[in-house]
């Protein structure tokens, strides 16, 4: 009789722990669920500020590329009136430079390129040559460079909690054949291996980021 009080004793706690690990697997699962949704939700979010940021520093770019064309095209007017030394329309395409433009013209006539052999070949290569636009386009392609790691970040913690679910299903796997089975021994192996599975995956999944929706 003390025997089978025992056994029933352990059969008990068997299926108080079974019927814990399915509740605590359920819940589990669920949240790695709605965890695995809110980072690729985080991710197409930064998809789409990394495409937005690429779109304006194209667009940068290009209104760089079309002030230096301008530049170009001004300075070669200037330059045949200077070198023609005709100061009339010398003066009248120097007026017209852009005002980015001028401080380089400026530093260039000042290194004195006709007499000076070590003078920069043109103004586009002096340190004053700035273009606004160019600027704008190297910080936007930075900004754009740190949304796409951060989508990659939130693409991975997403696969994690995907994972997680993976690993809390197989739990409850185990924790739901552990009853149907006979023998206590192999019930109590079956169980254990559950057990282990779950208190691993909550420990990995408790040093992972979470996201909440607001």
């Amino acid at each position: 009789m003390q025997r089978s009080g025992v056994c029933d004793v352990s059969d008990r706690w068997l299926e108080v722990m079974s019927t814990l690990l399915l509740a605590l697997a359920a819940v589990a699962t669920a949240w790695s669920s709605y965890q695995s949704a809110r980072w690729t939700a985080e991710y197409r979010d930064a998809s789409g500020r990394t495409n937005a940021v690429r779109i304006e520093a194209a667009r940068a770019q290009s209104r760089a590329q079309a002030e230096r064309a301008v530049d170009l095209a001004t300075f070669t007017q200037w330059i045949d009136a200077y070198a023609l030394r005709r100061s009339k329309l010398r003066e009248f395409y120097f007026k017209r430079l852009r005002k980015e433009f001028k401080p380089a013209v400026v530093a260039w006539i000042a290194a004195k390129p006709r007499t000076n052999p070590k003078a920069p070949l043109t103004p586009f290569v002096m340190p004053q040559y700035k273009l606004a636009a160019a600027d704008e386009a190297r910080q936007l392609d930075a900004e754009a460079g740190v949304f796409s790691a951060l989508g990659q970040q939130y693409t991975l913690r997403g696969t994690n909690y995907l994972l997680a679910v993976v690993l809390f299903a197989m739990s409850l796997f185990f924790a739901g054949i552990s009853t149907k089975l006979g023998g206590r021994g192999f019930k109590t192996i079956v169980l254990l291996c559950g057990w282990v599975i779950f208190l691993g995956t909550v420990i990995w999944v408790a040093t992972t980021p979470i996201s909440l929706a607001v």
